[in-house]
C-alpha cells in the first residue's frame, strides 16, 4: 500500500479504527495453486499485538500457512469517490480534473500461529463470543467440558496472529490546501451519498493540523 507522508495515519488513528472494526481480509504470503489465499473473517484484536480468530478445518488457508506463516490482515473503510471537477486544483480547467478516492486502510503484518489444542481453541471461541454476542446472550462459555463443543472443536482450527508491524493510511486530501479541502467537504455534504459523511468527517478532522495549514480557517 502506497502511503504518502500526508496520508499516513497516526498510531492513535489506526488504533481507533481497530477499536471499532472487527472484520477484514486475511491475506496469506504462502500460495495455494499459485495464488495467495484471501479469507474474509471476523477477528478480535487485543488492543496491543495479538489478533484471535478461527476458521474451518477444510479452509485452504492452512496449506498456505504451512508454506509461509506470514499474513496480512487488511481492513478498508470510510471510502468515497471524489469527482474529477472537485479534485481539480484551483485555477485549472475542471473539465480536465483528475478524480480520486478517499478511504481508510489499515494493514496488520503478522506471523500466524496455528492453534489445535482443544482447550486453547475453546478459549479463542470464548473470547470471540464475549466480543460479538449481545449482552444477555444465552450462549454458554465454550469449553471442552461442554459435550456439543467438544464434538465440534475438531472441525475448526484457531489462529493467533502476532502483529509485527502496521501500515495505516487515511487518504483524505492531505496534499490539498485547507481551502481546497473545505470546498470538497462542502460538495461531499451536498451529495450525501454512501460513505460521504464519514469521509467528510475524516477530511475535516485531519484538516485541523496539516503541515503549514492556516489554523484560523473558519470553515474548519
Amino acid at each position: 500500500m502506497l502511503i504518502h507522508p500526508w496520508d499516513e495515519a497516526t498510531r492513535e488513528e489506526w488504533r481507533g479504527v481497530l477499536a471499532t472494526a472487527d472484520f477484514g481480509q486475511l491475506v496469506t504470503a504462502g500460495h495455494v495453486d499459485g495464488y495467495p489465499v484471501v479469507v474474509p473473517t471476523h477477528f478480535v484484536y487485543d488492543g496491543d499485538a495479538t489478533v484471535l480468530l478461527h476458521l474451518a478445518r477444510p479452509n485452504p488457508v492452512w496449506r498456505a500457512l504451512d508454506e509461509d506463516p506470514h499474513v496480512v490482515l487488511a481492513l478498508t473503510g470510510d471510502w468515497a469517490y471524489v469527482e474529477a471537477a472537485w479534485n481539480a486544483d484551483p485555477g485549472t480547467d475542471p473539465s480536465l480534473g483528475v478524480p480520486t478516492s478517499y478511504y481508510t486502510g489499515v494493514q496488520l503484518l503478522c506471523r500466524a500461529e496455528v492453534v489445535d489444542d482443544p482447550d486453547e481453541k475453546a478459549a479463542i471461541l470464548a473470547t470471540q463470543l464475549a466480543h460479538f454476542e449481545p449482552p444477555g446472550s444465552a450462549r454458554v462459555t465454550p469449553g471442552t467440558d461442554v459435550e456439543s463443543d467438544r464434538r465440534k472443536l475438531p472441525g475448526i482450527r484457531g489462529l493467533r496472529l502476532h502483529v509485527e508491524s502496521v501500515r495505516a493510511k487515511m487518504k483524505y486530501g492531505g496534499n490539498k490546501t485547507v481551502e481546497h479541502r473545505a470546498g470538497i467537504a462542502d460538495r461531499l455534504a451536498d451529495r450525501d451519498g454512501p460513505g460521504d459523511r464519514t469521509a467528510r468527517a475524516h477530511l475535516l478532522r485531519r484538516s485541523q493540523l496539516p503541515p503549514g495549514a492556516d489554523q484560523d480557517d473558519p470553515r474548519l
